[in-house]
């Protein structure tokens, strides 16, 4: 069962769903990016809850969250809100699992607090290195020609628009990431943020990373339109340990396309390290398990990169 409420964060109020242990001090949490909201983690929190504290939440700027102003639009605020979230849910070991910004986000959060950070679940998303900016972000970053191009978007022009780059999301989904994307609040706060954010600020958190080494599955769209899958590997440079798991045929909003075969793959690996004790415990695990999640899991129409 899945309950909701309301939290006030440094007087912003955001929407929270959980799952599971209500009280558990470790959790598994869902950052979601832009566009995005707690929806796009419904299909997940149930599962996780069967066994572990499951926890999502809007950040500023989207969904059902406050949009103000005068927020920190930035990698660095939106990590010292996600960790004064925690904090007030009384967690203080995180799984996390993140989609899209949502990434870059939480791996700055755990790059500055490495003793709260469990694992990490990344789906087309991670820590970004030699990345460039696709070319809505490229337009977004231009005074004038960002706030033109959001005055002009219609429902039926996202929709034409994201499909192409998209073609198997589906029309309910199409419509859920319109009716996320449609709202003042959230256009200014994707232009404060691309505006204040430089591609390099996106691999900062690798060095501190990669010498933690925790345990990490990396989900990929194998035609990504604004990540390229070319950053799955990479992500072992700042998870070393990391499984990279890349699915054929899907694009940038995995956990919409193909719901179902992403449940497959973190619900298992999330059941292996919650409640494992300390970063080195993972060495611990049977033979038969590769990079701490068994091939056996892995349904058979996925593939796993080899590319270190």
């Amino acid at each position: 069962m899945t309950t909701a409420s309301r939290l006030s964060i440094n007087g912003v109020s955001i929407p929270v769903a959980q799952a599971g242990f209500a009280d558990g001090a470790e959790a598994v949490v869902f950052i979601h990016g832009n566009s995005g909201a707690i929806a796009d983690w419904l299909p997940f929190l149930e599962p996780v809850g069967t066994f572990t504290r499951a926890v999502a939440f809007d950040l500023p700027g989207y969904g059902e969250a406050d949009k103000p102003s005068g927020f920190d639009y930035t990698v660095a605020g939106y990590a010292e809100f996600i960790d004064a979230t925690l904090k007030a849910l009384g967690i203080s070991n995180a799984h996390i699992v993140a989609h899209d910004l949502g990434g870059g986000w939480a791996m700055r959060w755990a790059a500055d607090h490495p003793e709260q950070f469990a694992s990490a679940i990344l789906i087309n998303t991670g820590v970004l290195l030699d990345y460039e900016w696709h070319d809505a972000a490229k337009l977004w970053r231009q005074p004038g020609v960002g706030e033109a191009i959001q005055a002009g978007m219609t429902r039926e022009l996202f929709h034409e628009v994201v499909s192409a780059q998209n073609p198997r999301l589906g029309p309910a989904a199409l419509q859920a990431l319109w009716q996320q994307t449609d709202d003042p609040g959230t256009n200014h706060a994707v232009l404060q943020f691309y505006r204040a954010t430089s591609e390099a600020t996106l691999a900062e958190p690798q060095a501190v990373l990669r010498g933690l080494d925790r345990p990490a599955l990396v989900i990929w769209g194998e035609d990504d339109a604004y990540i390229p899958v070319g950053q799955a590997p990479l992500q072992r440079e700042s998870f070393p340990s990391a499984q990279v798991v890349v699915l054929p045929d899907a694009g940038h909003w995995v956990t919409l396309e193909d719901p179902d075969t992403v449940r497959a793959l973190i619900v298992p690996f999330l059941r292996q390290h919650v409640g494992v004790v300390g970063p080195s415990a993972e060495s611990s695990m049977n033979a038969d398990s590769h990079n701490g999640f068994r091939d056996d899991r892995v349904p058979p129409v996925l593939r796993e990169t080899d590319a270190r």
